[in-house]
């Protein structure tokens, strides 16, 4: 292993200033920002946070970025962002901003998968940290990174990590791509039954497009199925609420093993299996959340409002969350349902900053509830795809541990990769 500073590596470049008045709702180039960084997961995700992320001004070249290029965020609008890596998935069409920086190896002396991992271990990411600058959003800069000092291996070894490392992360991907065409799936089918009302009918037809008789409701301002009720989620959902024991008694969190579940939690995945923080047996006593089953669906309610999960794992949850329990255990048909909740609420906060969820927003939300027999074949139907998504997710979870607890002995020469 040798010593080297990274302004011997690497080069770390900031982006450009992109001026607000070019900004737009779409167009042919994306201006990355920090939100394209799922710090979670260490890899590249699309910013589904702003909708002006097109750029329709003019810009110098050398910021319109290729497929491979390695980013790292230089704004920390989230803990845990700073020392981040990613990398653009595709050429001529993302625009570095100036919160991110781009990475360029000296490939002679740094492999770029290598680079790619040692960047975002905890080593750099300590010395960022440590460096970094003491206000509400914590700033790094190019020089700062540069200054970071690490130990690498020979160039031949860092290709053999690169590649282990990489071909791990290609696995993850794989599952995560196979969860979301197995949700759009179950997603799409949801729509065509309980939003285009083409569920099968007694004789196997979908059921609008064959006749089968609509009737208008008067809260809704539309026609439903007959025998589907108006009304909110309650009738099929339990609310329940969340809390956190005082911090200040450390018997309640020191060495808990009790998951409890926060909005920065939420990683993506439709199934939380995993959380960031764990409180005692004593703290869960002392706590105003219970330790809710799984199956159950959280909504994050202040912070990053309106994101869902499914509880894959007993877990408790912080008071920034809601818990809607399935009353006849139906959890499917309710997360679905859960999302054009969400959508109701945003559109009836239009106008308005949307700033958190309440149990009256809940309670006072109108949908369009499906009849109990339709609901419960739906569920039949779906419940394999929900039950391989949740296995999708597990083995995520362990191929990441797998990655991360790898990551720093083959980061510092512990264990090595034969050919």
């Amino acid at each position: 292993m040798k010593k080297y500073k990274l302004k011997e590596l690497i080069e770390v470049t900031r982006g450009a200033s992109l001026s607000g008045e070019y900004y737009a709702t779409q167009g042919e180039y994306i201006r990355l920002t920090c939100g394209n960084f799922d710090y979670h997961n260490n890899c590249f995700k699309e910013n589904t946070s702003k909708d002006n992320l097109y750029f329709l001004g003019d810009f110098k070249p050398e910021f319109l970025l290729e497929e491979g290029d390695i980013i790292t965020p230089l704004t920390e609008q989230a803990i845990g962002l700073l020392g981040s890596t990613a990398l653009i998935p595709e050429s001529g069409k993302y625009i570095q901003s100036q919160d991110v920086a781009k990475v360029t190896c000296d490939e002679e002396l740094l492999d770029k998968q290598f680079a790619y991992y040692l960047l975002s271990s905890d080593l750099v990411k300590q010395q960022l940290s440590a460096g970094a600058q003491q206000t509400k959003i914590r700033h790094t800069s190019p020089d700062k990174i540069k200054d970071c000092t690490v130990w690498i291996p020979t160039i031949d070894v860092q290709k053999r990590v690169g590649r282990f490392l990489s071909e791990i992360d290609k696995k993850i991907s794989l599952n995560r791509a196979i969860n979301r065409n197995l949700e759009a799936m179950a997603k799409q089918l949801y729509d065509y039954w309980f939003v285009q009302f083409d569920f099968p009918d007694a004789n196997g037809k979908p059921y609008k497009s064959s006749g089968g008789k609509m009737v208008w409701n008067e809260k809704l301002k539309r026609e439903i199925p007959e025998g589907w009720n108006a009304s909110n989620v309650c009738i099929i959902a339990d609310i329940l609420s969340g809390g956190t024991p005082s911090k200040s008694e450390s018997e309640y969190w020191d060495g808990g093993n009790v998951p409890f579940f926060g909005p920065t939690d939420v990683d993506g995945n439709i199934f939380q299996i995993q959380t960031s923080d764990h409180i005692t047996e004593e703290g869960l006593k002392h706590c105003a959340s219970a330790l809710y089953e799984e199956k159950t669906i959280f909504i994050t309610a202040r912070g990053s409002i309106g994101k869902l999960i499914i509880v894959g794992t007993p877990m408790a949850m912080n008071q920034s969350c809601y818990a809607l329990r399935a009353k006849h255990g139906e959890y499917e048909y309710l997360y679905l349902l859960t999302i054009q909740l969400i959508e109701y609420l945003k559109l009836k906060g239009s106008g308005s900053t949307f700033k958190s969820i309440t149990t009256s927003d809940i309670e006072d939300s109108i949908l369009c509830i499906g009849d109990k027999k339709v609901v419960t074949a739906f569920c039949k139907i779906v419940h394999s795809i929900f039950e391989q998504i949740k296995s999708k997710t597990i083995e995520i979870k362990s191929l990441t541990n797998q990655r991360d607890s790898l990551l720093p002995l083959l980061m510092n020469g512990q264990v090595t990769i034969k050919n």
